[in-house]
């Protein structure tokens, strides 16, 4: 499997992030932004498959996630995840497109309508839009809250990750999931993220982010994709309609047998989905 070159970045706070950097660097730059819980790691086909293409790809793990620092303050708010991604851009001055799942969707939409990124070509959103399904982001918060005590195996970590995802075919080596874990001083697998990020993330009775997405909903006027999961629990029709009105730029991509981990449940339909949107608003030659 390719290995990309490691890079960090240092935050306007202190955080250092913690990145994987491929293809020529005069080429067009495209950001991936993971989920919330996930890490970098969740990127991994698509950064390969980025740089075959002829993009500059970088791919980090956002704070309080993967291998960069937490936040000593818990500031995990958008702003300081939309000032992140501004670091990571830093003084690119060609064409830049931004992929964002989920949180790193609403990183990359808040960032734009707040005119944080220069040179912002593209913007692709995976299974996210302003106002995300109540019963969906219940669903996510129920299965974070539920494992911040840790698991005593990998398989009982796997376990969990198949309940929560049955769609998927339980792995027979869940080796794969340590990328996602840590080994802690008592012996446990934790995830690879600061739990105090459930202390801000946006809920069925707090819509804050939410709320704050539709107030620069206006000012986000770049080519936009919103890539669907067919059987996302997500992003309903609802919250299509509404994103297709309030940003009527979008094109709708529907993923058909994917859930709302879009580029692990069907990865060459997801690629192929972002090639071509790429291809037609920030091609790499």
């Amino acid at each position: 499997m390719q290995e990309f070159p490691h890079v960090q970045y240092l935050t306007s706070d202190g955080l250092t992030l913690r990145a994987d950097a491929g293809g020529r660097d005069e080429a067009p730059l495209v950001i991936l932004l993971h989920g919330g819980g996930q890490t970098r790691h969740s990127w991994s086909g698509a950064m390969r498959t980025l740089v075959d293409a002829g993009y500059r790809v970088i791919n980090f793990d956002a704070r309080g996630h993967g291998e960069s620092d937490w936040s000593a303050v818990g500031d995990y708010e958008l702003d300081a995840r939309g000032r992140d991604l501004a670091t990571v851009v830093g003084d690119h001055v060609g064409p830049v497109a931004l992929v964002g799942a989920s949180m790193g969707g609403m990183t990359s939409f808040y960032a734009v309508g707040h005119a944080m990124i220069k040179h912002v070509r593209a913007l692709i959103l995976v299974d996210i839009v302003l106002s995300p399904a109540a019963e969906g982001v219940g669903k996510i918060e129920r299965f974070m809250k539920e494992h911040v005590d840790g698991f005593a195996t990998l398989d009982e970590a796997a376990d969990a990750v198949a309940a929560y995802n049955p769609q998927r075919p339980r792995p027979g080596d869940p080796t794969g999931l340590m990328k996602n874990l840590r080994l802690n001083d008592d012996g446990r697998l934790y995830w690879h993220w600061d739990p105090r990020m459930l202390d801000i993330e946006p809920n069925p009775d707090t819509p804050d982010w939410t709320d704050q997405l539709l107030a620069v909903s206006d000012k986000v006027c770049v080519p936009t994709l919103l890539i669907r999961g067919g059987k996302s629990d997500i992003v309903d029709d609802e919250g299509v309609t509404e994103m297709c009105r309030l940003v009527p730029q979008t094109e709708v991509l529907d993923v058909a047998g994917a859930g709302h981990m879009v580029a692990g449940d069907k990865n060459d339909a997801f690629n192929s989905g972002v090639i071509d949107f790429l291809e037609r608003h920030m091609p790499a030659a």
